[in-house]
């Protein structure tokens, strides 16, 4: 007697988990990377998202192949090394119907594309912005990249003598109005932090701290495994209430801040600091400067803006995506630009 298949788990708009998810994975087995593309497909496949309304976007790098490893049915464009927020911005503008999901690594992120990262961030484009971040560049043997620690030291003994970017708190003070850190090993924070981030109109900015296990997951790493499990310091407990679900928290009074989303969804931070707001810009900024004095690694959402324009408030863009609208409407006539010649003389 032949048994029944049992039907497969679908979400909340009837598709099955497998609608996400992409190819196999090329990157080194262990990657923080491919943890990341993981809850990737969770936060989307739990949020309900089209996979057909997402562009995928990335620049060069290990970071940079992810992209293929997760929904396979989106758009997906593969830019030239650190230029992926232009050709992400150019995306968004002509059709902002669609969501857009950047990946980026701290190579191409903080050292030849920190140019376009620092534009992009102060632009406040709806997009989500996630830097895979091993502190080395892994396709070119594992040198420091600019997010390393002073006095990391690589596998070969040399110490790293320059101060690290902290992208985050570049992100905070340049615009970006989501802003947060976590680790590739931490499934459960991680994915909340992602399905936060759907949820948000404007820039979000995760830096996930990703080992890459080739080269730099090694005792004197401060990117590694082990030194991200002994030194992670969560600066709140993250609880995400999507807007199609009713869900308690039980969290005790006057230590919840509960962030109202833009499509409805709830964002609930629990403080592990006492003294920690984080709508507060300057606070967050001088934590993380603190942070780094102590030689902590701070992770969770730093800041959070749900209430400043987007670029594509401020551009003052008409509700159809500019890629669907005929050329009469998108191309000045030639008595516009007479008319304009005849104003300049």
């Amino acid at each position: 007697m032949a048994t029944a298949t049992p039907n497969p788990k679908v979400n909340y708009i009837g598709l099955p988990i497998t609608d996400y998810r992409g190819g196999k994975s090329t990157l080194c087995a262990g990657c923080g990377h491919n943890a990341i593309s993981e809850r990737i497909i969770d936060a989307m496949f739990e949020m309900g998202v089209e996979p057909e309304r997402v562009i995928k976007m990335s620049g060069i790098g290990c970071s940079s192949k992810s992209p293929a490893y997760f929904m396979n049915r989106s758009h997906s464009f593969n830019s030239v090394h650190g230029r992926m927020p232009s050709v992400t911005t150019g995306a968004v503008l002509a059709n902002h119907s669609n969501m857009a999901l950047g990946v980026s690594g701290d190579g191409d992120t903080a050292s030849i594309g920190i140019g376009q990262f620092v534009h992009l961030m102060r632009r406040n484009l709806p997009m989500i912005y996630i830097i895979e971040d091993n502190g080395v560049y892994g396709l070119t043997k594992g040198q420091f990249s600019a997010t390393a620690d002073i006095g990391s030291k690589l596998k070969t003994g040399v110490i790293n003598d320059l101060p690290a970017i902290d992208t985050c708190a570049l992100a905070i003070q340049l615009g970006a109005t989501f802003v947060g850190r976590s680790f590739s090993g931490d499934k459960k924070q991680l994915l909340t932090m992602l399905k936060a981030a759907i949820a948000h109109k404007g820039t979000v900015m995760l830096d996930v701290i990703s080992p890459c296990v080739t080269f730099n997951d090694h005792e004197g790493s401060t990117k590694s495994y082990k030194f991200m499990q002994e030194y992670d310091e969560p600066i709140n407990e993250v609880g995400f209430i999507p807007s199609f679900q009713e869900i308690d928290v039980d969290y005790d009074s006057g230590q919840v801040y509960d962030v109202q989303m833009h499509d409805g969804s709830n964002l609930r931070l629990r403080k592990l600091r006492e003294d920690y707001d984080p709508t507060d810009k300057a606070n967050a900024v001088r934590t993380l400067m603190e942070a780094h004095e102590n030689n902590e690694v701070l992770t969770g959402v730093f800041y959070i803006n749900t209430q400043q324009p987007t670029f594509i408030d401020l551009l003052n863009l008409v509700d159809e995506p500019l890629a669907t609208l005929p050329e009469s409407l998108t191309r000045p006539p030639k008595s516009a630009l007479g008319a304009l010649m005849t104003n300049l003389q």
